[in-house]
């Protein structure tokens, strides 16, 4: 079922301890390493499956979802989470900085990964971003959706990358 306001107001909030959102108290365990409470986990659930149906998979669109999800939602440090951070961290600094494509910062992405790294962990700022994915979920349709993605995507780069900044471009540069 996808988001539904009048419905989605008649359960018990909580704020999602990854980005802030006040999403629906539920139980279970949403992800292994991703720091994010189940009704945000859900949420995002209903934005993969309009790319990968109604919206026919946009490509750029999908990989700065992927990549905001993931870094709004760090986890605690563990190798997976801090993998996982400093990816996709590398991802969008390759589509924002680089003007890659999606595909491009992929391919860039497995390149990194098959030298195997030591990555480290890096803070999550404070805010993580002033954008959520229920920002996303207010899209009406997949223009709407795309703009509200990069707009969330951006934002939450920034708070990341005016951090972070040094940490990302050597990573990028220690692995290229």
């Amino acid at each position: 079922m996808f988001f539904d306001m009048q419905e989605n107001s008649k359960k018990e909030k909580i704020k999602c301890y990854g980005c802030g959102a006040l999403v629906d108290n539920i139980a279970g365990q949403p992800h292994k390493y991703l720091g994010a409470t189940q009704g945000c986990w859900n949420l995002y659930g209903q934005i993969l499956a309009k790319e990968f149906g109604e919206y026919n998979y946009p490509e750029l669109t999908h990989r700065l979802t992927v990549d905001t999800y993931a870094i709004q939602h760090p986890g605690q440090p563990c190798r997976q989470s801090i993998q996982s951070v400093n990816v996709h961290l590398i991802s969008l600094y390759f589509i924002f900085i680089e003007n890659l494509s999606g595909k491009e910062a992929t391919k860039k992405m497995a390149e990194i990964l098959a030298k195997e790294p030591k990555f480290k962990w890096l803070e999550p700022p404070i805010p993580n971003g002033q954008k959520n994915i229920i920002d996303v979920l207010a899209a009406t349709n997949q223009e709407e959706h795309e703009k509200l993605v990069k707009e969330w995507a951006e934002n939450v780069w920034d708070c990341w990358y005016s951090k972070h900044r040094l940490a990302i471009e050597s990573i990028k540069d220690l692995f290229l």
